[in-house]
């Protein structure tokens, strides 16, 4: 009725009672004057008369005026009465519809709800809640148990997977396809142009010239990675394992190395590493050789084993793009990095490497080396050795494949797991074995998320790295794209390399923030070969850690914790700590691989393993990384410096500031904690606020005082360079040693870098620059 009596007043009141002035029409005499009309109420008579018009006129125009008025007005009362009808009859049919509607367990008013209501009440009703982990762990037991990866491994294991050609392209393709048909949010590929080597067109070899001008040539088939192309012939020396106190020791043998080649037994350190100490001593060229006690074989085949591929860059990544990515053909000013050696190097066969022990003569070999053969360089029968490399350099299109499965809540962080996808050879146990459980666990993670109510927090990249046989080259190309933020969205990496390499031993490498969701992995993963217990039984439960061993700076792992400051870990398994025989060879068959282990029993162990860190990492509110374990790493550190301190006053110097810049971190770990305890975990602004602390620690851990150009692994514990721990202690150490050899302006500068990167790693986790409190 408000409505009606709306309208009704809108309809009268658009006949004004006022004067209103009209614009006439011109008169044929030009007269242009205007009238003024008076429109008077129904009761009212005209007034007084206008100029211009008759009487008898108006009257007749103002009488049909008031028959207009009175028509319309009927009409209008007529319409007013029809809508009164239908809004009584809408009204009792409303009525009739709400009786109806009893049975409904909703009311009138929910009834009348807006779509965009109803569509977040379907959306809410649609949402699981999130499950415990004792609801998701037997889930993934029950798919683990049901992982079959034979046929797969065998797939790749068939094709040529050298980088960069078109054989690994395809296995980059069929990676890409095979994430494709996965539930996966986003399935991306990125591509570099990178610097390789590759035999040249003569093969490399080794020639022993002897006394009576006979010549025996030795032809390894694979080779050394960056060796420079060069002729070089001098007498040999053993050098045992190419340390740093293996060369020492020759040192203090008297032996002079510049006139001669180092023959040196794989394993303990890197390729690069033994090239690096060579060429520090003087020596021309490098050999290399398996010593078979070293490894672990498949069945019952012992003793030979082939001339392995490697590379000897002291870095990581494309060494002639050294700091930053190798994107669109390399679009900068040509580099070169500071670690490629000098000095020519090549592999030989164990056969080859018995054969020219055999010829050494000179002073035996020192007692703790524990071999029973001769230094050199004299050699029985022999003149010298001459080492030829063809090596060339060539630029290569290498590809990483990406998968992603978006977190749920904190989308834009994100743990990467990957595996390398290149091989020289076969590459079964190297790189085969870990595309397959990267694939595996891609499909396995992905469909828990489909079906069976797992809702990660946090995001997870599955990685396909291209060119990891020539030092993790696709991967550091891909942290080198992206330095500046990765340390703040990826939290974690897993590496899935060379992980089954027998059967018993579990090894772990790994940053101490790892180390307690390592630890609560271990005691759910079975032993494969003792099936009654679990590898936490097996490490032993005070002393696990103490079992952590360093990484390699082969390890791809590696750039990513010394590096980009992101937390890694690596595993393996291994029999009776020895690797397996035939990485790197022609002989990494999926033959001699079955004969290892059993296969899907080893490979099920390791993508449980893997899986439930992934899992631990992505699944909890806070972020499961034991940001206080640090503080001990620097107890530790504190504790070395202190047994120096009467080296250290003589240089006028303290270890306060070391030691109070410890503490400040240990007080911010502990403050930290306490937030966590007393926060509402389920604000997400505080949640986050505090993860993203946690994700500074690692990353507070790199020097900012070096050039990730120059010193690319920056990091003080676990990289290399000046600015390490390490480095520090090993300078302190030439003033007994060598004292002057000695720098002092160099060690006070060591000392304050490494206290100031301290004090900055406590900073950052203490939060906001005004909830610090220090005495610093």
């Amino acid at each position: 009725m408000d409505r009606a009596r709306s309208a009704v007043t809108n309809f009268i009141g658009r006949y004004p009672l006022s004067y209103t002035r009209f614009s006439l029409t011109p008169q044929t005499d030009g007269d242009t004057s205007q009238v003024e009309m008076k429109l008077a109420d129904d009761d009212e008579e005209c007034g007084d008369q206008t100029l211009g018009e008759p009487v008898v006129k108006q009257r007749s125009e103002n009488n049909c005026k008031r028959i207009c008025i009175k028509i319309l007005l009927g009409a209008f009362l007529i319409l007013l009465g029809f809508l009164i009808g239908y809004l009584s009859h809408r009204g009792r049919d409303s009525s009739v519809q709400s009786n109806n509607a009893k049975t409904v367990e909703c009311s009138t008013a929910q009834a009348t709800l807006s779509n965009d209501d109803e569509d977040e009440t379907n959306l809410a009703a649609e949402m699981p809640s999130v499950l415990h982990w004792s609801d998701l762990a037997p889930i993934l037991n029950f798919k683990i148990d049901n992982l079959f990866l034979e046929d797969t491994i065998k797939k790749i294991s068939k094709i040529s997977r050298e980088a960069g050609t078109s054989e690994e392209e395809s296995v980059a393709l069929m990676v890409h396809e095979e994430f494709g048909q996965m539930s996966l949010d986003k399935v991306w590929n990125d591509e570099h142009y990178v610097k390789l080597q590759e035999l040249g067109n003569s093969p490399n070899k080794v020639t022993i010239l002897s006394n009576s001008n006979r010549e025996e040539t030795l032809q390894p088939s694979a080779y050394v990675a960056y060796s420079p192309a060069a002729s070089v012939n001098g007498k040999l020396v053993y050098c045992h394992y190419g340390r740093k106190e293996d060369f020492q020791a020759i040192q203090e043998k008297n032996i002079d190395l510049s006139e001669n080649l180092v023959l040196v037994r794989s394993g303990l350190i890197s390729f690069a590493e033994k090239v690096k100490n060579a060429e520090l001593r003087g020596a021309r060229g490098v050999l290399i050789y398996p010593e078979a006690s070293d490894f672990t074989f498949p069945g019952s085949q012992t003793g030979s084993i082939d001339s392995p591929f490697g590379h000897a860059h002291y870095g990581t990544g494309d060494p002639y793009t050294p700091g930053f990515p190798s994107f669109n053909h390399t679009q900068f000013p040509p580099s070169k990095s500071s670690g490629l050696p000098s000095i020519p190097v090549q592999t030989i066969s164990s056969e080859d490497g018995k054969k020219l022990l055999e010829k050494l003569e000179g002073a035996d070999c020192p007692k703790t080396w524990q071999v029973p053969f001769k230094l050199g360089p004299q050699m029985k029968d022999t003149q010298n050795i001459k080492l030829e490399v063809t090596n060339v350099l060539v630029e290569k299109k290498i590809y990483n494949v990406f998968g992603i499965i978006q977190g749920f809540e904190q989308s834009d962080h994100y743990v990467v797991v990957g595996a390398q996808r290149d091989s020289w050879g076969p590459g079964v146990a190297k790189t085969a074995v870990g595309t397959s459980i990267l694939l595996e666990l891609a499909k396995l993670l992905s469909d828990m998320v489909k079906t069976d109510g797992f809702r990660p927090r946090r995001s997870i990249v599955f990685a396909s790295w291209g060119a990891g046989d020539f030092g993790s080259v696709g991967a550091t190309e891909w942290l080198e794209g992206y330095l500046n933020n990765l340390h703040l969205k990826a939290f974690s990496y897993i590496n899935l390399d060379s992980a089954i390499q027998g059967a018993g031993t579990f090894q772990v490498s790994a940053s101490p923030l790892m180390n307690r969701v390592i630890l609560q992995t271990l005691k759910e993963v079975s032993d494969p070969v003792s099936t009654d217990f679990t590898l936490y039984t097996q490490l032993g439960s005070q002393a696990w850690t103490k079992k952590i061993v360093p990484f390699s700076i082969e390890d791809s792992a590696y750039p990513f914790l010394a590096y980009s400051g992101i937390p890694s870990v690596s595993f393996s398994f291994q029999k009776e700590n020895k690797p397996y025989a035939y990485l790197g060879t022609k002989m990494d068959t999926l033959e001699n691989f079955k004969q290892l282990v059993d296969l899907d029993r080893m490979c099920r162990t390791a993508a449980n393993f893997a899986a439930q860190i992934i899992m631990r990492l992505t699944h909890e509110q806070k972020l499961p990384l034991d940001y206080s374990s640090y503080s001990d790493v620097f107890l530790n550190v504190s504790i070395d410096l202190q047994r120096q301190i009467k080296e250290i006053k003589e240089l006028d110097l303290t270890v306060t500031w070391v030691n109070s810049a410890r503490g400040d971190f240990s007080r911010a770990a502990a403050s930290l904690t306490k937030e966590f305890a007393h926060s509402d975990l389920e604000n997400a602004l505080i949640l986050r606020s505090l993860n993203d602390r946690i994700m500074k620690v690692e990353h507070g851990m790199l020097s900012p005082y070096v050039s990730p150009k120059d010193t690319p692994f920056r990091h003080i514990i676990y990289g290399a360079g000046n600015h390490t721990v390490a480095a520090l202690m090993d300078h302190l150490s030439l003033r007994k040693t060598n004292k002057a050899a000695f720098d002092v302006d160099l060690f006070k500068n060591q000392l304050a870098l490494l206290t100031w990167t301290l004090q900055g790693a406590a900073n950052s986790l203490a939060g906001n620059i005004w909830d610090i409190d220090n005495n610093f």
